[in-house]
């Protein structure tokens, strides 16, 4: 068995498009889940290049290095709490990390920040204020229902938040035409 760690992947739909590729390029997948396909057999190097170039003509990049992973094991274990997982929201952020990618959230905390040049906090703040963005377009639910989904103490929490994050209300938003709502790999 060999893992590849895979980075941009943030949907079900990422994971049907891998699936479709590896089919085509019968290559027997174990699992496939955000971030990371477990192939059956070891592949060749031809292999492994012609898996590297369709990965990047639709997108995906393959990560080689350690601290690459973990970052992208971090984006995806947010994403995934905060997109999929909307009971869970009610754990410490830190907690649910170190126990999702099973190191000390110091570590993770410290690496990402290096990385990526904002903390994990701020990052997690922007998926939920996507989730809002997309909740709101839906029309499905109230704020108030929009707070405790997202685990959000209040509603004057959520906006204040929110505003800080887009420079308007929600209900502002909820308003406008242009939506303004970013994909998911460009946060």
């Amino acid at each position: 068995m060999q893992k590849i760690y895979i980075k941009n992947m943030v949907c079900a739909r990422c994971i049907m498009i891998i699936e479709m590729m590896l089919n085509r390029l019968n290559i027997n997948a174990a699992h496939i889940t955000l971030g990371e396909i477990v192939i059956q057999d070891e592949l060749s190097l031809e292999q492994t290049d012609k898996l590297r170039q369709e990965l990047l003509a639709v997108g995906f990049e393959i990560l080689d290095d350690k601290r690459s992973r973990i970052i992208e094991q971090i984006k995806n274990a947010v994403r995934d709490l905060v997109h999929r997982k909307n009971n869970d929201l009610k754990i410490n952020l830190s907690d649910y990390l170190s126990q999702k990618i099973n190191l000390d959230y110091a570590y993770l905390t410290s690496l990402f920040s290096e990385t990526e040049g904002t903390t994990i906090e701020k990052f997690f703040i922007a998926q939920k204020t996507e989730r809002v963005k997309e909740l709101l377009a839906y029309d499905d639910l109230s704020l108030s229902e929009i707070a405790f989904r997202l685990n959000y103490s209040s509603v004057p929490h959520l906006s204040s938040q929110f505003k800080k994050a887009t420079g308007f209300t929600p209900t502002q938003y909820k308003e406008m035409v242009n939506k303004c709502r970013k994909p998911l790999d460009k946060i």
